[in-house]
C-alpha cells in the first residue's frame, strides 16, 4: 500500500474526530447524557490514536543504525498495536464502567434536542472520514472482501481506520438511539443501556485490533500473491536450477525480508557468481519492490 493513502485517511480521520470531540463533550455539559460522556471520551482516544498512528509513521522513516540493522519499520505496527489498547482501556472499559453507573443510578437527560443535533452533527462527519477511508483501501483491497482485506494487510494504519471509524458510527447510532429512547419512554436507564452498548462495541474492534497488530508485529510473511511472484521469479532465473526453500518476512509495510535457498545453474565460476547473485535480486525486486533485503544461499 502506499504510504500515502494511509496518512491521507489518518489525517481524515483525526480532523473528524477532533471536531466530534468536542461537539460531544459540549453536549454532555448540556445534556448530562451518559451516552454522550462515552461518545466524547471515544472521539477522544480516536484523536489520539491518529496522532499515534502518525508517530509510528515518522518514526518508521529513520535510517537504520548497528543497533537495528533493518531499519524501524515496525514502528507502524508496534504504534498500532498501542492504538488497540488505547481502544480497549479508554473507550470500552470507561463505556462499560459509565453505563453500569448510568443504569444504576439513572437521572433525566437535559435538552434532548441538542444532544440529537451534536450526534446527528458527528454521524455525518464521521461518514465523511469513513467514506475516505474507503475510497483509500479500495487502491489496494483488490478484490479481497473486507474482511478478508484487514485480516491479510501488512499496512496497519487502513485496517486501524476503517475499524476505527466503523465504530465510532455505530456508536453515534447506538447513542442516538439511547436518548431518543429515554426521552419518549422516559426510562433514563436506557441511556446507560446505549453506553453499555458502545462499550461492548468497542471492546470487540480493539479485540480484533489487537490481534491483528500482534500478529504483525511478531512478522508476517509476504502475502501468497507476493510470495507466488517471488517463485516465479526464482524459477524463471537462468542463473538457478532449482529453489529449494524460500522465506519471507515483512520488516514493515513496504519492507520485505527474502532469504531463498537454491541451487545455482552448472558452470558458473566463482567470479560470475557475484553477477548472478546481483541479477536474481534485481528480478526479485522487480517483480516485488517491497522486496529490499535479499539474501540467496546455495544449497549444500
Amino acid at each position: 500500500m502506499a504510504a500515502g493513502g494511509g496518512t491521507k485517511a489518518v489525517l481524515a480521520a483525526l480532523f473528524a474526530n477532533l471536531a466530534i470531540a468536542i461537539a460531544k463533550f459540549v453536549g454532555f455539559a448540556v445534556t448530562r447524557s451518559a451516552s454522550m460522556l462515552a461518545e466524547g471520551v471515544h472521539s477522544c482516544a480516536d484523536t489520539g490514536n491518529q496522532a499515534l498512528l502518525l508517530l509510528g509513521g515518522r518514526l518508521s522513516k529513520r535510517d537504520p543504525t548497528p543497533r537495528h540493522p533493518f531499519g524501524y519499520g515496525r514502528e507502524r505496527y508496534f504504534w498500532s498495536f498501542v492504538v488497540s489498547i488505547i481502544l480497549f482501556t479508554l473507550g470500552a472499559l470507561f463505556a462499560i464502567n459509565e453505563g453500569i453507573e448510568k443504569v444504576r443510578h439513572p437521572h433525566e437527560l437535559e435538552s434532548l434536542w441538542v444532544a440529537i443535533g451534536i450526534l446527528i452533527f458527528g454521524i455525518v462527519v464521521e461518514s465523511l472520514s469513513f467514506r475516505t477511508a474507503i475510497v483509500e483501501s479500495n487502491k489496494v483491497r483488490g478484490k479481497l472482501s473486507w474482511g478478508t482485506f484487514i485480516r491479510r494487510s501488512r499496512t496497519p494504519e487502513l485496517p486501524v481506520v476503517l475499524l476505527e471509524d466503523l465504530g465510532a458510527m455505530f456508536g453515534l447510532v447506538f447513542a442516538l438511539i439511547a436518548v431518543v429512547l429515554a426521552e419518549v419512554t422516559g426510562e433514563p436507564r436506557w441511556d446507560g443501556v446505549g453506553t453499555l452498548v458502545i462499550g461492548v462495541l468497542l471492546g470487540i474492534i480493539a479485540i480484533v485490533l489487537a490481534i491483528e497488530m500482534k500478529s504483525l508485529l511478531i512478522g508476517e510473511s509476504a502475502t501468497e500473491e507476493d510470495r507466488a511472484r517471488l517463485r516465479a521469479a526464482l524459477d524463471d532465473s537462468p542463473e538457478i536450477d532449482r529453489v529449494v526453500d524460500i522465506r519471507t518476512q515483512h520488516l514493515g509495510p513496504e519492507e520485505l525480508l527474502v532469504a531463498a535457498e537454491v541451487d545455482f545453474a552448472d558452470g558458473l565460476s566463482g567470479d560470475q557468481m557475484p553477477a548472478a547473485i546481483a541479477a536474481v535480486e534485481a528480478r526479485l525486486r522487480a517483480a516485488v519492490p517491497a522486496a529490499t533485503h535479499v539474501y540467496l544461499e546455495p544449497s549444500l
